[in-house]
């Protein structure tokens, strides 16, 4: 009885720590998006997480939403100091979510700032 109680526990764990390890590890989509970035901000009760939006047209129809891992400090940083300016996030998707990790699948691991492409022609007068 205990044998077979022991074993159905370690079969249990197995699965949960495959299941966790291809979430986290395997990403499902890696990419590039590029907007106004307009929200970033550390939220949570217990488990405090970095989440933020970019939004990706002029009339803000298309917001992306995204999430940060703490162990991503100069993307953390990055993010901060661009805040309501152009951005472009480097990301992976993962195929499901943890709630401990953030609110999205999307995760980010890089962040540039970059020049708008809705006002590159006010720019381009100016510079002249």
């Amino acid at each position: 009885m205990k044998k077979t109680l022991a074993l159905i526990l370690l079969g249990i764990f197995l699965l949960a720590s495959i299941y966790y390890a291809v979430i986290y590890y395997v990403p499902y989509s890696e990419g590039v998006r590029s907007g106004e970035l307009i929200k970033f901000s550390r939220k949570g009760i217990m488990f405090k997480t970095w989440e933020g939006e970019i939004s990706q047209g002029i009339s803000g129809a298309q917001i992306f939403k995204f999430s940060v891992e703490d162990g991503q400090k100069e993307a953390i940083k990055n993010l901060q100091d661009f805040q309501g300016r152009y951005v472009k996030l480097t990301y992976t998707e993962r195929f499901g979510k943890f709630f401990w990790l953030g609110d999205t699948k999307y995760f980010i691991l890089k962040v540039e700032e970059d020049s708008s492409p809705h006002f590159s022609g006010l720019r381009q007068k100016k510079d002249e």
